[in-house]
């Protein structure tokens, strides 16, 4: 380990000093009312703000009670069930149309989708020497620092970049939307050469054709693939677009818009929100929890092996040793994510064509074995099911995309959400959001610095 990344034996006692000092007694949070996570203890969260692009439905009045639902989804209105067996069913794309709805509120005609891809198409491209001079330059080991880097840095290169009039942002929104596959894969190419050594190709991307078939064009060195597969992607990054004001990432966007700051900073922002594995991070921890699980279970038939594994995590004795079962549950869903439900048959496509029939058994085994288990073990509130990180990084993996791009791709999706809400936030709120802290310290007289205590 370098110089600059070593923990002292200084540092280490400070550590223990700010442990010491900072930590809250869990009981004071229930004493003053707080909701830890801005859930209250039933899941619900608090009421921050009113929006016009998604709603989340996990539950449902009955006899003037609320009891959990099948989930579900929709944009500006619209069923995403709806909406992506409407644009699947006539054999279209379905991620320039529905970033179309998010932002602009309506289902644009013929004449508008076309308009709006040419604009995407002409937009996917990055100012002059942007790749040799930011991107080569500087290759990193984690591809959301370098996203948020470069999303930075473009900042430089935009002679209107602190403009905040709704005819700019826009423009700013859309050219974000169109470069950042480009940002993601040119930086994991840089990454694999000048860190792994591997071979270093850049190809540039076709105005002409669709997100998801660009994406594949980019990362793959015959720049080939299939309709299929080109199809499932665009399929993810509709259903990863947008999930409300809420989560983590968007009500990032929202908090940091409301300070009246420039595009970049609010989607880098953003980006750092979405890399936690909390967040963004967790369809990378399913693969990895999976790898071991296959390494380890002998027989991925065995619902006792599987079981007796499934329940070493849930007793911090597998994997990372967090406790979680990732991909199960999901702070709004209960008995159902709408769409895990509508990704699981189409990775179950591809898996077949691929030839992976029997590890997306195992990974439909895995998902009713743990949903019994957990529901059996733990006292929760509400249902738990598998959420679409269950199946979205074994679902990239066999389209080849490496680890270190899982979560850039819920950028590129979450971009056209970030973005809808970025310009909702701009026309309709003029308050900077500041919550409010209920402080706990105690008043405390200054003590001259030869009268203080030891604290070694």
């Amino acid at each position: 380990m370098n110089e600059y990344s070593m923990i002292t034996p200084d540092i280490k006692r400070m550590a223990a000093l700010c442990m010491e000092r900072g930590h809250i007694p869990a009981g004071l949070y229930e004493q003053y009312h707080v909701l830890r996570g801005l859930r209250d203890i039933n899941g619900k969260g608090v009421l921050a703000g009113l929006t016009d692009i998604s709603t989340i439905l996990s539950s449902k009045i009955v006899d003037g009670k609320s009891v959990p639902c099948d989930g579900e989804l929709y944009y500006r209105g619209f069923d995403i069930h709806d909406l992506v067996k409407g644009f699947t069913s006539e054999g279209r794309m379905g991620f320039e149309e529905i970033a179309f709805l998010l932002i602009f509120g309506v289902l644009p005609d013929q004449d508008l989708l076309v308009r709006f891809r040419n604009l995407l198409g002409k937009y996917r491209t990055l100012p002059t020497n942007f790749v040799r001079d930011v991107i080569m330059k500087a290759p990193g080991k984690d591809m959301m620092n370098t996203l948020q880097r470069g999303i930075l840095t473009l900042y430089g290169y935009d002679d209107m970049a602190d403009d905040t009039h709704i005819d700019n942002v826009l423009r700013q929104c859309l050219q974000l939307i169109s470069t950042i596959p480009m940002l993601s894969v040119y930086s994991y190419q840089a990454y694999n050469h000048y860190i792994m050594g591997k071979s270093f190709f850049i190809h540039a991307p076709d105005p002409t054709i669709s997100t998801a078939e660009n994406i594949l064009r980019l990362l793959r060195p015959d720049k080939s693939y299939t309709e299929l597969e080109a199809r499932i992607l665009d399929i993810a990054l509709v259903l990863h677009m947008e999930h409300g004001g809420g989560n983590n990432s968007t009500f990032t966007n929202h908090v940091v818009t409301s300070s009246g700051t420039d595009t970049y900073s609010a989607m880098a922002a953003s980006l750092g929100s979405l890399k936690g594995p909390k967040h963004g991070g967790a369809n990378v921890k399913v693969v990895r929890m999976f790898d071991e699980m296959k390494a380890l279970i002998s027989d991925w038939e065995d619902e006792e092996e599987i079981t007796l594994y499934l329940n070493r995590l849930l007793n911090k004795d597998a994997f990372d040793r967090s406790g979680l079962i990732y991909g199960m549950g999901h702070a709004v869903y209960s008995i159902s994510d709408p769409r895990a439900q509508i990704f699981k048959g189409y990775v179950g496509r591809l898996a077949r064509a691929k030839g992976h029939d029997k590890e997306y058994d195992f990974y439909c085994l895995v998902e009713r074995l743990a949903t019994e288990l957990i529901q059996k073990k733990r006292k929760i509130y509400k249902g738990v099911s598998a959420n679409i990180d269950f199946y979205s990084g074994f679902m990239y993996r066999m389209l080849g995309l490496p680890d270190q791009l899982f979560t850039p791709m819920f950028a590129t999706a979450r971009m056209v959400g970030w973005s809808a809400h970025r310009l909702e936030e701009l026309m309709n709120c003029d308050k900077i959001i500041r919550p409010a802290y209920q402080s706990i310290a105690s008043a405390k007289k200054y003590i001259p610095l030869d009268g203080r205590k030891d604290l070694k």
